[in-house]
């Protein structure tokens, strides 16, 4: 028996494994009491925490018919997205510029928000800003049950409130958010409407519009190629699918040079450019970027040198492999995640936030499971039994969160220089080329 062989039966046993344990009588029963109050379900109630002083009424108000009354701070404006939860205790500010959240209403399940108010926006040496995933706020606004109106941190230079006044933002406070959470868990994540005035708005009168009907990804990709740390000594080609900050940062600081391209950046032409390709994350639904998938799928036919992706790149992956991708019912958002790597066992708490995940129950010829989620058991990662090819569905750059994981960026990059170091090709056919060359001259 190969290697791969025996490495291929240890991680579908250890997959089995977790999924005997997840559907267990005690962690069904578990999960049961983790989702009703005194053994009833919970219900929706209205404001309880003292709003923002001379504010307006603020109204969240969900597709499915539920209300919630509170008071409006940030921009007044009215919004409607989609209305998911994260369980992050900390790092509001990353979590709002993370454009992944894009097309969203962020209800945060930590009932205390803007304690320490918003950084200034200091950049660092590759021209990307410090304490922020993107350039402005992506969110189409935020829900809390307690807005701190008076913060306080020596970085602060601005509020919660005016940071989303100024960006057009609105959000709302003294909402119930335990409850929120709770149907969103029953029935699922579902648009919601989010709106400052004495009364809510009428039903009829709400253009209710899935964002994820959209290409989210084409909004917010690059529109050229752009260029961080140029004198690094390995050439990163990053597809920019809504990435995060800290995701170039951390290649740069692993010493490679990284050009930010399009998510529909004509990747195939070019792979000889590559000494490494990398794929980022961003927002909705993968299965709109079927340029991408295209790209990745052609690439896995002929490229020679280390791919990875991140959360979308980890759906883009396998979509390009040949898996399926499904809707999460209410996704998996925060920075407490579990996820178990089935090549060793070990099990790394990641942060994480999407909605989408791939179907793994059959895996396609050449690819293996990577890491499953601890939790719900949703896939985690995809890798190529052969080849340098894998990818995860979390965030190891975190930001904010754990860094647990965050040394697969220098075993990606490690990869990358030790398969330029060996003088790999780019693709099988600079191998043919060069074995047909040889073949000419000794005829």
């Amino acid at each position: 028996m190969s290697f791969l062989t025996t490495m291929s039966a240890s991680n579908n046993a250890a997959y089995s494994a977790i999924k005997r344990r997840m559907n267990s009588p005690m962690a069904l029963l578990a999960r049961s009491f983790a989702s009703v109050k005194d053994n009833a379900s919970t219900k929706p109630l209205h404001a309880y925490y003292p709003v923002v002083p001379g504010s307006l009424t603020a109204h969240l108000q969900l597709r499915t018919g539920e209300t919630f009354t509170g008071g409006s701070f940030g921009a007044t404006s009215s919004s409607i997205g989609e209305t998911v939860f994260t369980t992050s205790l900390v790092g509001y500010p990353e979590s709002m510029t993370d454009p992944s959240y894009r097309g969203q209403l962020l209800v945060f399940t930590q009932p205390l928000i803007g304690n320490y108010g918003v950084p200034k926006r200091t950049r660092d040496q590759y021209g990307l800003l410090k304490h922020f995933e993107s350039e402005k706020i992506q969110c189409s606004g935020i829900v809390v049950s307690d807005y701190a109106t008076k913060y306080s941190h020596w970085n602060a230079v601005e509020s919660l409130s005016e940071w989303c006044e100024r960006e057009g933002v609105p959000a709302i406070t003294g909402v119930d958010t335990r409850a929120l959470v709770h149907i969103l868990r029953g029935q699922g994540s579902t648009l919601g409407s989010l709106s400052a005035g004495s009364q809510p708005l009428e039903e009829s009168k709400i253009q209710w519009v899935d964002p994820n009907a959209k290409n989210l990804v084409a909004q917010a990709s690059t529109d050229s190629v752009r260029v961080f740390n140029p004198d690094g000594d390995v050439h990163i080609a990053l597809i920019d699918c809504g990435v995060k900050y800290n995701i170039i940062r951390s290649l740069c600081e692993q010493g490679a040079r990284v050009s930010l391209v399009p998510w529909n950046h004509n990747l195939v032409d070019n792979l000889a450019s590559y000494d490494g390709i990398f794929i980022s994350n961003g927002p909705g639904s993968p299965t709109h970027c079927t340029e991408t998938i295209a790209q990745l799928r052609q690439a896995f036919e002929v490229y020679q040198r280390p791919i990875f992706g991140i959360c979308m790149g980890n759906q883009l992956m396998g979509l390009a492999a040949g898996l399926n991708a499904y809707k999460l019912r209410f996704g998996n958002r925060g920075h407490n995640q579990p996820a178990v790597d089935l090549t060793t066992g070990k099990c790394v708490i990641t942060s994480q936030n999407h909605g989408y995940a791939l179907d793994d129950a059959q895996m396609p010829a050449g690819w293996d499971r990577y890491y499953v989620n601890a939790n719900d058991g949703s896939n985690e990662g995809i890798r190529h039994v052969e080849k340098p090819f894998r990818s995860v569905q979390f965030h190891p750059e975190a930001k904010g969160g754990p860094l647990d994981t965050g040394y697969l960026f220098a075993e990606f990059v490690d990869s990358v220089r030790a398969s330029k170091a060996a003088g790999l090709p780019a693709s099988q056919s600079v191998i043919d080329e060069s074995a047909t060359s040889a073949q000419a001259a000794t005829a």
